[in-house]
Parts: C-alpha cells; structure tokens; sequence
C-alpha cells in the first residue's frame, strides 16, 4: 500500500508532500492541471527511465520518495536476495535525478541498480492506463490471469521445478551426444597415441637412470682406470695408504705405556684405517663392475632417443608428462567405450522426467479448463452491465506440441460484442473502452485470489459516460475493500465513488506556475464534483446532484 508521497523540483512541482488511505481514492483536477506529472514523478521512484529535462527549470536536483507498507506481499526474500534491509511497514524507494543527467536509485537507503527497484516497484503499484489495455491481447497475460483464478501456484511451481530438472537432463544428454560423436571422430588418432606410448612402456623415473648409465657406459674405461689408481694408491706394499696408516697405528699403540693421549690416538687411527680399508674393498668391486659395454651402450642409447622423440612430439619435457598423456589417453578411450552406456542411462532418466512433466502440465490443464470456464461466465456476468449487455466472452485453450515453462496450453481470450458476431481474439475486435472495461473487471476478479499490488486506473474511464460509469465506479469502489485503488477521473460518477478525493491543481506565483495537489475536505469535494458535473460555473442543481451523488 501507498502511504506517502514526496516529490521535490520536478517538473511545475517545488514540494509535495501527501499522505494516502487504504481503499478507493479517487484524483481530479482540470485537464492541463498536472495529474500527469504527479503520474511521471510516481513511475520514475517504481523504475521508469528518467530524463533530465524532468528536473524542475532552474534546479540542480530533483527528489521522489514514495513510501510502501509491503506486509501482505510476502517480499522478505526479495530483500534478502538483494542485500537489503527489510521493513514491512515503511519501505522507502526514492529516486534522485540530476540536471548533469546522472540519476540515482535507493531501497530503504540502500543504493541499488535501476533494474532492482523496478523489479520491487511492480510488484508494489499496477499503473493501469489505457497503454496497459494492450495487455489483454498477450497470451502471456492471459495464461497468468487463468492461472490466478484456477489457484495455480502451488501447482506451477512443481511443473516449473519438474521443467527444470527436464530441460537440464535434455541439455546434459545433448552435451554427451555431441561430446560422443567428437571423441569418436577422434578416437583412430587416441588408439595411436595410446598404443605407441603403451607400447614404449614408460617407467616412472626411468629417463634419469638411463642418462646416469649413459655417462657411465660412455667413459667406462676412464673409469675403471681411475678406480684402479685409487686401488693401488691405497693397497700399495710400500706407500699405499693403508700399510703407512697401519705403521702409524702401531707406532701409535707402543706409545700408550709412556704417553696417555697415545689410546685415543690409536683408536681414531684404527677406525680410519678400517673404514679406508672397506673402502678400497668396495671400489676393487666397484672397478671388476665397470666394463665397457658396446651393446648396452646402444640399447641405453636407442631407448634414450625414443624418449626423446616421444617428449618433442608431444611437445612435453619429461617422462612424468607423457605418463600422465597416456594415462589421458586411457580415460578418454574408457569414455568413448562407456558412451553407449551414460547415453541410454540419461535417455532413460529423459524419458521419466518428461513423463512426469506431461503428467503435472495434464493437471494444470484440467484446473485451468475448470477456471476458465468459471471465469468466463463471471466475466459476462461482470460486463453485460458496463454498456455491453450482448457481449460474449471465451476462453479457448490449445493444447501445444511440447513442454514449455508454463506448462501446454495456449490460452486465447474470445470475445464479441454483438449477439451474432463471430468470436475473435480480444486484441482484434475490442475497441479501446471495450478493453478498458474487461480489464477493469478481469482485475477486479482475480483481487478476490491473490494479494494484488495497489492498483492505479489512468483515466480508463475514457469515452464512457452515465449509468455505465456509475457501475464502473461500483466495480472500483467494491475492490478497494480488498486492495488500495486509485483511480484518475474526469467523471463525477466515479469520482463521487471514493473513499478518499485528491484534487491536483496549478497554482500561480509571480515568477511561475506550480502544481499542487491535496486532499479534499467533504465541503471541497461537494463543489469539485459539482464542477466535475456543470463545467466552470456552479449551480444550485449542480451542487444538489453532487451532495446526492456523494450521499451527503
């Protein structure tokens, strides 16, 4: 509900600042007074475009602050979606606009992008103009009046979740097929691959130890002789290492009776001497393993050159890489081997889902024959008053071929005018006010089944006059007890209707015209109606006809 209304330097307003009742409320003003205006400043704080040429001559800055009670719209995860805090009876949306051109949008304070407060902003106030009759002729709209009358919400949410599950599964099995053909256009090339890598049968490692051997084989005599060398340095009779350490180890042990550091001394010397003495064992085996071996030299050699060739070809720098390539090339064949099997197990899970999709849209067809059924006679009931007593109205419903996101059913709204004349779709056969008035009443239905937003009629009145207008006042006035409703007139009939009467006006000051707007006392409003109904000057039956028509 509308609770308030700021507006600040647009256009002819300076200031405006008014509050708003539950129920009906109407809204005159002579034409040119600025209901219009007052009508622009309310889209740009739902969402609307802006344009600088809105902000006030002369100002730098332009303010529009409307306040909502929002708690009987069910709207607190939308707040928490957007990050933005929630009060359920004063929610704030203002819009700033600046004559540089730059405008700015706020949630209760919050700054928030454009798309976020028009999205909030529809679902709080429905402005209902004659633009908005083009409604009716969009199956779109159609389908989600049927839907509201039928009761439908619980039931389209698990279709909708239902398609969901439906069209991801259509999407993944689409994916694997094209993913199956691919690979298998691939698959020649992978058996290659694989088999000439397999066939190398790679060792983790490997290409570090036959490079070691490489060296080795490749200076094995050089080797050998200095290993040799070192043997005879440390086993020589005379000077080799070993005997000059054993002669020093017994020098060393006869020193002990006349010189006490003489027994630590031998004991190093007896374990040096007896690691150099495993040593020179160890490197005399060493020198017997070290022959120079043509042969191997060359099988080292050729499965080195193989390693190589298979890491520049698959542009790779080590064994590890082409281990994990092979190991690739595995996993892909076991795909292709298994793609047969996934494709028939998602086929199969297809299938169920789109079972149990058929089932749930033949449910929401069965309830939405019944609605439209219903609905259809209510409407005629509704109308038939409203200046069209031969009018006829149908709901047609065409199943579709496939699954789509609301379901199988292509809704048309029939309608004719005329006793005997050929039912067509809405859009091509009715008039402007026609529209006007089947939208009023379609609106004023589905009110008794869902929480609407406050509803704003833009002059639908237009080209109706006398009784017919009184019981279109009757339809407004009568859903104003289930929602806010304002309704911008320029016929006393209806505007005798509200609740509540708002009177938008010019006013005239040295320097400029500005429009202003109020709330009429029971005084004020007698005469407005009376010059809704005799025009400029006020008479005596004038003014008795308006105090009869408000009941005064």
């Amino acid at each position: 509900m509308l609770k308030s209304l700021f507006i600040q330097n647009f256009v002819l307003i300076d200031n405006l600042d008014i509050r708003f009742d539950e129920g009906f409320s109407v809204i005159t003003g002579e034409t040119g007074a600025g209901k219009s205006i007052i009508l622009g400043a309310l889209s740009l704080v739902l969402g609307q475009r802006a344009d600088a040429k809105s902000i006030k001559n002369g100002a730098d800055k332009c303010v529009i602050e409307a306040v909502f009670d929002i708690s009987k719209y069910l709207l607190e995860p939308f707040f928490v979606e957007n990050d933005l805090d929630y009060d359920a009876e004063s929610c704030i949306l203002r819009r700033e606009l600046f004559s540089s051109g730059k405008s700015r949008a706020f949630v209760n304070d919050t700054p928030v992008p454009l798309s976020v407060m028009k999205e909030l902003g529809n679902r709080l106030i429905d402005i209902h103009s004659q633009h908005q009759n083009l409604l009716l002729g969009d199956n779109r709209f159609q389908l989600k009046v049927v839907d509201v009358m039928a009761e439908n919400e619980i039931l389209l949410t698990h279709y909708h979740k239902e398609f969901i599950h439906y069209q991801a599964l259509k999407s993944e099995l689409k994916k694997l097929k094209e993913k199956a053909i691919q690979t298998k256009q691939e698959e020649d090339y992978i058996r290659f691959q694989l088999k000439q890598l397999s066939e190398a049968r790679l060792v983790s490692g490997e290409q570090e130890e036959l490079e070691q051997e490489q060296e080795m084989l490749s200076h094995a005599e050089e080797i050998k002789g200095s290993l040799y060398k070192i043997t005879e340095l440390l086993n020589g009779d005379e000077m080799g290492g070993l005997q000059l350490m054993k002669e020093a180890l017994s020098t060393s042990d006869s020193l002990e009776k006349y010189f006490s550091k003489a027994k630590e001394i031998s004991e190093r010397l007896r374990s040096a001497y007896i690691d150099l003495n495993d040593l020179a064992s160890e490197i005399d085996v060493m020198k017997e393993d070290v022959e120079f071996n043509p042969d191997r030299l060359a099988w080292v050699n050729d499965r080195l050159d193989m390693i190589y060739s298979l890491q520049q070809k698959h542009h790779v720098s080590t064994l590890d890489e082409l281990l994990a390539l092979q190991l690739k090339y595995e996993n892909q064949l076991k795909d292709i081997d298994s793609f047969d099997e996934q494709v028939d197990i998602l086929s199969k899970q297809l299938d169920s889902s789109y079972k149990e999709l058929l089932q749930r849209a033949s449910t929401l067809s069965g309830q939405r024959k019944l609605a439209a059924d219903a609905m259809s006679a209510q409407l005629v009931k509704m109308v038939a008053p409203l200046g069209m007593p031969n009018i006829r109205f149908r709901v047609n419903i065409i199943q579709k071929e496939e699954p789509e996101s609301d379901g199988m059913d292509d809704i048309r709204f029939l309608f004719s005018a005329n006793k005997n004349g050929e039912l067509q779709p809405v859009a091509q056969t009715a008039s402007g006010g026609e529209i006007a008035r089947l939208m009023l009443c379609i609106k004023a239905m589905i009110a008794g089944f869902t929480a609407l937003p406050t509803i704003l009629f833009d002059e639908i009145d237009t080209g109706v006059s006398g009784e017919i207008a009184d019981k279109m006042g009757d339809i407004m006035q009568d859903l104003g007890t289930k929602m806010q409703v304002f309704a911008i007139t320029h016929l006393p009939q209806i505007a005798a209707k509200g609740k509540e009467h708002y009177f938008v006006y010019k006013e005239d000051m040295p320097d400029r015209t500005i429009t202003r707007i109020r709330k009429l006392t029971n005084e004020e409003r007698i005469r407005e109606v009376a010059r809704m109904l005799s025009g400029a000057s006020l008479t005596e039956a004038s003014m008795a006809n308006a105090k009869e028509l408000l009941q005064m």
